[in-house]
């Protein structure tokens, strides 16, 4: 039982099978080890109670013939997935005590699939950040050197599967807060295309690029609860009418003759030199095990940060108009009008990079700018996404790069310099702009020991394709195995 939290979800769901442990054994060595780890800062809070009725719950279901692929497998959830009777508070002041009355579609179907959901994570404020140095709650340490950043947004999520405190996380990635911490911490993060996973429930940060995805060890795990989490829904319009293909039956499939693309703006000046050698090792690699090569252009790349921090913000400005000290969350206690009760919550309960979000977002929403910046950026938006269809179209299957210019920095070293904290995100962010799906995957360690990561990114609704490569990949590698130097 020493090694219990070792254990893929593959290998749980065989021991939960066998009677080798029960769910609630599990669960429970997973609280412990999340105890042990607390100095992390991976959860801002803990549901034991409701976990291990849950997992007593999992245990009958699991007696009686009637468990499901998740059943009685502990799961975290980013700290700004609803869940009922719980606190989502997406680490901020603003909303820190909100106890949600009912669940997010995400978290009904992990209920539907026997989940066993253990708490929720630390994570950047309003899922704002590269670093997870943006939350109230305080950043988080990244296992593999307790001086760094686990990366952000879902800082926390990564966190916790890196350390092996869950099997599983779910995230949410914006603009690369799946991707990035996943590369960062040494574990595989897969962002779903737009539409393929519901958002109902899901506090916003930008809603047209927005995504909820999963953290996992393996390639196997992420397909696997990918497939639970996926599908329509009623309550959300984005949500597309398609059917769910099952992801984790497929990844043995053949990837002889795929052709991958290497975009040649993705290796620029300022990445990392231990990045790049990685990253052309694992290329190398992909093309050992049956993958043509081939070289690509995607010429809008140089526009996408700049796109990205025009429509994002303006999208954060109007979610957020709704923390206005009335109808919920924090209420500041002296002002004397409605506008000073606007401006006193705001001010109190809003971090600073988050008010930088929102100041930037009005203002090129606002008469007179918005011509010149919002409907220019999406414009551009526009012509990212054109960039990838026609590389798809014409040259290639899937497309291989760095998930990010660097392995990951030390906390605090690019707090106080917005710009360079954004550049993180330089690889990640064309992906959501263009509505693809996308997985960082381990690919690789740099010399002071820290993870780097492979991005594939597919084609619209192919995260199969992705899953396939990403496990061919894995088999013949070790990177996936590595572990962080904890006990």
């Amino acid at each position: 039982m020493s090694d219990i939290t070792f254990k893929s979800v593959s290998e749980i769901r065989q021991g939960l099978a066998s009677k080798e442990f029960s769910s609630v054994e599990i669960t429970k060595a997973y609280l412990d080890r999340i105890e042990q780890h607390k100095d992390l800062n991976a959860f801002v809070s803990l549901s034991a109670e409701d976990a291990l009725a849950d997992a007593k719950l999992a245990d009958r279901k699991i007696a009686s013939g009637e468990a499901y692929s998740l059943t009685g497998v502990p799961i975290a959830l980013k700290d700004l997935m609803l869940s009922k009777n719980q606190k989502a508070s997406a680490c901020s002041n603003i909303i820190s005590n909100f106890i949600s009355p009912y669940d997010s579609t995400v978290v009904v179907k992990l209920k539907e699939a026997g989940a066993v959901i253990v708490g929720k994570t630390n994570m950047d404020e309003f899922a704002m950040g590269s670093s997870n140095e943006n939350s109230a709650f305080g950043p988080v340490k990244n296992p593999w050197n307790k001086e760094c950043v686990p990366g952000g947004s879902s800082g926390g999520s990564a966190a916790a599967v890196s350390a092996r405190l869950v099997p599983l996380a779910l995230g949410t990635d914006t603009g690369g807060s799946i991707r990035q911490p996943a590369s960062l911490s040494g574990i595989v993060g897969i962002r779903p295309t737009y539409g393929r996973v519901s958002r109902f429930g899901i506090i916003a940060y930008a809603s047209s690029l927005d995504q909820v995805g999963a953290f996992g060890n393996s390639v196997k795990d992420c397909a696997e609860v990918l497939e639970v989490i996926s599908g329509h829904c009623l309550k959300d319009s984005t949500s597309m009418q398609l059917e769910v293909p099952e992801f984790s039956s497929s990844l043995d499939s053949a990837i002889q003759g795929l052709r991958v693309g290497v975009p040649k703006e993705y290796f620029i000046e300022g990445i990392d030199p231990e990045v790049k050698v990685s990253i052309q090792a694992a290329l190398t690699k992909l093309e050992s095990l049956g993958a043509e090569l081939v070289e690509i252009s995607l010429p809008h790349t140089e526009y996408a940060l700049a796109t990205y921090y025009i429509i994002a913000p303006a999208e954060a400005s109007s979610n957020l108009a709704r923390y206005d000290g009335v109808r919920y969350g924090k209420r500041a206690e002296k002002a004397s009008d409605l506008l000073e009760l606007y401006m006193q919550t705001r001010s109190e309960g809003f971090g600073d990079e988050v008010k930088r979000r929102i100041m930037i977002g009005t203002y090129v929403l606002s008469t007179g700018y918005y011509d010149a910046y919002y409907l220019h950026a999406q414009k551009v938006r526009r012509l990212v996404k054109r960039d990838f269809d026609l590389a798809f179209d014409e040259k290639c299957d899937l497309i291989a790069c760095p998930t990010a210019p660097t392995t990951a920095f030390k906390i605090g070293e690019k707090v106080n310099d917005p710009l360079q904290m954004y550049l993180n995100d330089i690889f990640t962010i064309p992906v959501n702009l263009a509505g693809l799906p996308g997985m960082s995957v381990p690919c690789g360690l740099d010399a002071k020991g820290l993870p780097i990561g492979l991005q594939l990114i597919g084609k619209p609704f192919d995260e199969s394709t992705l899953f396939r490569v990403g496990h061919h990949f894995e088999q013949a590698t070790e990177w996936h195995k590595q572990l962080p130097p904890l006990s």
